[in-house]
């Protein structure tokens, strides 16, 4: 292990053991899976008087390991190309910083997959197959979003596809298994959450910015630059929180769903903290805030709905 491996490692607090496959699965991404299905299954409670345990289970692992694998494909599809090595931030470095075999990497993904399609099948024979062809779109987009010839996180939609794949499509269907239909409402308050998905992504590239266009890629913070991107990132939060009280003005959400605003601390802190940085590690923290506020957010979202359905 070179001197250079060890600071980043110290650096970014890198343990060796089990952690060093936590850190492939980049937990710090896994709430854009639990959230939305927390959020859907919690609106279909107050609107439809639904919950089914099994499936609430069964769609939120699916979840979790689509969005895992979609991670592993990253890291292995950014080391076959080159743009991952040992001094590489928001990363697990499993791979270049820990000696694990690229190939390992891509097959866990790969048994992610595999198991995520066993808990699709079951939450479609359960409630209808047109489940299965949206879970295979969504698995096919996470493949997709580093790999192939013309990867999604190449260019300035990957914000637009996560928000969209993460958010909306994962709100509604964790709705509908639980409802069995769709309802505008559920798509219009799906919005907020989409968002703060793709506001991570977001996030993770105005970090990554610089190294990312010496490698070619076109995302939207290299298109517009940092301040621009930083901009971005603050009209997304404050869309957010006024799409948040307009929709409990219009009886969309309940009151309660004012306990969102608990998360705009974090908000805040995501946005002052990329101003005036350039190094990535200096963006970590605010990369860091980006995901909590997220996280915050829709559990206090979650917790709002289940809150009013007993509390009148």
């Amino acid at each position: 292990m070179t001197q250079d491996n060890m600071n980043i490692r110290e650096a970014l607090n890198e343990k060796g053991g089990w952690q060093v496959w936590w850190r492939l699965t980049r937990p710090h991404t896994l709430t854009a899976s639990f959230i939305p299905v927390f959020v859907g299954t919690m609106y279909a409670v107050i609107t439809d008087n639904s919950f089914h345990l099994p499936l609430f289970l069964a769609m939120l692992i699916a979840s979790l390991l689509i969005q895992i694998a979609t991670n592993m494909f990253n890291e292995y599809y950014d080391y076959v190309r080159g743009l991952d090595n040992e001094q590489s931030v928001g990363i697990g470095g499993t791979i270049v910083r820990d000696g694990v075999k690229p190939k390992t990497v891509l097959h866990l993904a790969f048994l992610c997959f595999g198991i995520a399609i066993l808990f699709g099948i079951y939450i479609s024979a359960m409630t209808s197959w047109y489940v299965a062809l949206i879970g295979a779109v969504s698995m096919l987009i996470g493949y997709l979003y580093t790999g192939g010839p013309m990867p999604i996180a190449y260019t300035p939609f990957g914000e637009l596809f996560s928000g969209l794949l993460m958010g909306t499509v994962m709100i509604g269907i964790s709705f509908f298994i639980q409802s069995m239909y769709v309802s505008t409402e559920v798509v219009i308050i799906s919005i907020p959450v989409a968002i703060l998905i793709g506001s991570i992504l977001l996030s993770n590239n105005i970090r990554d910015r610089e190294n990312d266009a010496k490698s070619g890629r076109k995302t939207l913070a290299i298109l517009v630059g940092h301040k621009n991107a930083v901009i971005i990132l603050a009209a997304a939060f404050f869309t957010v929180y006024v799409s948040t009280l307009i929709f409990i003005m219009i009886g969309l959400l309940p009151a309660w769903s004012l306990l969102t605003l608990l998360s705009v601390k974090k908000a805040y802190d995501a946005v002052n903290g990329f101003i005036g940085k350039s190094e990535p590690l200096e963006m970590m923290p605010a990369m860091a805030a980006t995901a909590k506020t997220n996280t915050i957010y829709g559990l206090l979202l979650g917790l709002s709905l289940f809150i009013s359905k007993f509390v009148s």
